[in-house]
């Protein structure tokens, strides 16, 4: 399928792994020129090996909720291309928790920090770069746990809600300058990281229960409406939530 990124400039963060890998393909498969990060050297690496170390990707090392480190990756972006058309938020991370009520504050700033307050800080220093340009598209990785309470994911489920209440704020803010912020949340897909929860037979039944399509999702699934909201067949819709979760939220 073709999008139409040619030449385009795409940061994709957490992109050596599990959706963001998946994402980052694709981009590359479109020609478009793909900047990666993470906070582990090592999967950066492997995941250029694993694509072919083409020319127009580019890793970074990076923790996004670190500003420091989302200082140093705006630089690096501005100095090897001058610009930055798209931005996929997709770094996650979610722990297994207890109740809300019985859970160690450190653990909550921790998922809260990675989640929410990461996405923010890569967000900020996008929006600085597309604002000049006056354009840009703004692609956030939410879930159905912003929307319904689920077991052992509470905090991650909050972190995700705050994401979309951004995702319409910066629309509405960021609209004058003909930037598209959109949001796609998945019900459940099979990646490492949420294995956890898949692996563990009783509660993937549980989970695939309240699914009417009777499955949990694959990466590549998630893929085509992420970038669809990143191409210019998007290019009239702003502050949304795009629903991939097989009618978890249609029951």
């Amino acid at each position: 399928m073709n999008y139409d990124l040619k030449d385009k400039v795409c940061l994709v963060t957490g992109g050596s792994r599990g959706i963001g890998f998946e994402i980052t393909r694709t981009l590359l498969e479109n020609n478009a020129n793909v900047i990666i990060c993470g906070r582990k050297e090592k999967g950066l690496l492997e995941a250029e090996k694993r694509l072919g170390n083409p020319e127009n990707l580019h890793v970074v090392n990076a923790h996004i909720a670190q500003q420091a480190d989302v200082d140093d990756l705006f630089d690096t972006i501005f100095a090897r291309y001058g610009k930055l058309d798209i931005l996929i938020n997709n770094v996650g991370m979610n722990l297994m928790t207890p109740g809300v009520a019985d859970l160690d504050p450190a653990m909550w700033q921790k998922i809260i920090d990675t989640n929410l307050g990461g996405t923010f800080l890569v967000s900020r220093k996008a929006a600085a770069l597309m604002r000049n340009a006056k354009q840009g598209k703004i692609v956030t990785i939410s879930s159905v746990a912003a929307r319904k309470a689920t077991p052992g994911m509470g905090i991650y489920g909050i972190a995700k809600a705050g994401i979309e209440m951004l995702t319409k704020v910066l629309a509405a803010e960021l609209a004058p300058f003909n930037i598209q912020v959109n949001a796609v949340a998945p019900a459940m897909v099979r990646t490492e990281f949420s294995k956890p929860f898949w692996s563990n037979e009783d509660l993937l039944n549980h989970i695939t229960s309240t699914i009417p399509m009777g499955r949990i999702a694959e990466p590549e699934e998630v893929v085509h409406p992420v970038l669809f909201l990143a191409s210019k067949g998007a290019s009239y819709i702003t502050g949304q939530t795009l629903l991939v979760d097989g009618g978890t939220t249609a029951v």
